[in-house]
């Protein structure tokens, strides 16, 4: 946004909270079910109640450090716990077990491309805690807290203020959300609030040759990529609004806010002013070893860490030479990029195989509710069936016939093809046939070919697909443009 004298710089850092995937939670063995009768997932120790004790979650902290790792963190050898103390209904022991000076991860980056540009994102910490419970506002007049959600592990992500638009903010999170279920540390499903994201937000304003800078607005809990681009588009213009109705009033006399986001209305609403460290009144948690980490743990955790979504996306278009369209489609998702490659690796062209999982395999499996790997055929014959079509056989077309077929079918792919009659034809007699047939029922497209050179190139390529269509695909296309090219010069030879 500008006019002549003032011009607009929107500075955005994300909170992400991620919650494990662990089968228990942070501090008790209450299971982590989402769904759950509410209150049906509770004990002592996620309740506070007196007297219960609680026991750190090994196996989140190892996950902990796997996404830490991957967001090229320095992971701690030494941190503690400490105890976040407010009150809200769903925290009902009055504080969170969380890490304030001692995160577990801290000072790293996560890589991200932005119209084919890349951009560094700084990350400022990424420390464990548990998540508390879930207020319920849907009955008029009343607040129910279900309290299942409580204890859950949850792995706080906190970027530096690096991010300059929605765009930008929203490409982070798609790229977050892919690299922890990478991972396997999470399932990211925010649907279920496995992943929710808080945007804080304000503007730089140059006017008049000095800058301003808005109070910084965190708005809270948003799970969706399309709420969270909303939610950071509406509330810079909010502020600049702001800021023009009432300059005086914003430069450095307005509180930072929290607010919430408004879906149906499309707009942020104040809910507190934000509190600040001193407000929670962190303290060490008396109950809780601190978290040593071995440089060997260490070192066993990073020997696992997969290759991450971007390198391979980087390496299936500079290897494989998929587009960076297919490769980033394919490499969505972790199971089926192995599959992949796994297919080329048993003899599949890597081109044909990459338009055939993003164009077939992909609405196929879309059909059944399922992923990709989890369709039956394995990966030699999703191999097979793509060195088909490379080498001519069958025609992709046909290919897509056989697929749905394989899903029922233990067959090879080329039994299948014989089997359904989906062998290209490549007799230049039969295909010879179906020309004489096609340029007998389109002699309007033959007189156009033969009167107007312009159109000739399209009119021949019509009378193609007519081949195409009469012969059920099976014609060799290359060869049927090839007779019917000589049949347009015979005729007109014999009309000259």
């Amino acid at each position: 946004m500008s006019d002549h004298k003032l011009t607009t710089r929107t500075i955005i850092g994300l909170e992400i909270h991620v919650q494990l995937a662990t089968r228990s939670k942070m501090f008790c063995d209450c299971a982590v079910e989402f769904a759950a009768a509410p209150n049906s997932r509770v004990c002592p120790v996620c309740l506070g109640l007196p007297g219960a004790l609680p026991v750190m979650n090994r196996q989140a902290v190892r996950m902990a450090v796997t996404a830490g790792l991957a967001l090229n963190c320095k992971i701690a050898s030494f941190t503690k716990w400490d105890r976040k103390n407010y009150y809200y209904p769903d925290l009902p022991k009055n504080y969170q077990i969380s890490q304030y000076d001692l995160p577990l991860g801290r000072d790293g980056y996560f890589d991200i491309q932005v119209h084919g540009n890349a951009r560094r994102v700084g990350i400022i910490r990424a420390h464990l805690e548990e998540d508390a419970g879930k207020n319920i506002h849907d009955r008029p007049g009343c607040t129910l807290v279900d309290l299942n959600r409580t204890g859950t592990p949850l792995l706080e992500i906190v970027t530096g203020p690096d991010l300059r638009s929605a765009e930008e903010a929203c490409t982070f999170a798609v790229e977050l959300q892919r690299l922890v279920t990478y991972l396997g540390v999470s399932e990211g499903v925010m649907q279920k609030g496995q992943m929710r994201f808080e945007p804080n937000v304000n503007v730089a304003i140059t006017s008049g040759g000095l800058e301003y800078r808005t109070p910084i607005s965190e708005i809270k809990n948003l799970n969706s990529f399309k709420a969270l681009r909303r939610a950071v588009e509406y509330e810079s213009h909010r502020q600049v609004r702001d800021w023009l109705a009432d300059r005086a009033y914003l430069q450095g006399q307005r509180p930072n806010e929290n607010r919430g986001w408004n879906d149906e209305g499309g707009v942020t609403r104040l809910q507190r002013t934000k509190e600040e460290v001193h407000d929670y009144r962190y303290f060490p948690e008396p109950d809780l070893v601190p978290v040593e980490l071995a440089p060997a743990e260490v070192a066993e955790i990073r020997a696992a860490l997969p290759e991450l979504p971007l390198a391979r996306r980087a390496r299936f278009v500079s290897e494989l030479r998929l587009s960076a369209k297919d490769a980033e489609t394919i490499v969505a998702d972790r199971a089926t990029a192995d599959l992949f490659e796994q297919a080329v690796a048993a003899g599949g062209p890597a081109g044909v195989l990459g338009k055939q999982f993003v164009n077939v395999w992909a609405k196929l499996a879309n059909e059944r509710g399922v992923r990709i790997y989890e369709l039956p055929p394995d990966a030699e014959r999703i191999g097979a069936l793509a060195t088909l079509v490379d080498d001519g056989v069958v025609s992709a077309t046909a290919a897509n016939q056989i697929a749905e077929k394989m899903l029922d079918s233990p067959d090879s792919p080329k039994s299948l093809a014989e089997a359904m009659g989906l062998v290209r034809v490549s007799d230049s007699s039969q295909i010879d046939e179906w020309v004489d047939q096609v340029l007998a029922a389109n002699e309007r497209a033959v007189q156009t070919i033969l009167t107007d050179p312009k159109k000739a190139q399209a009119g021949e390529g019509f009378l193609r697909g007519q081949v195409m269509r009469l012969s059920g695909g099976k014609a060799d296309p290359r060869l049927a443009g090839e007779l019917i090219a000589r049949r347009i010069e015979e005729i007109k030879s014999s009309a000259g």
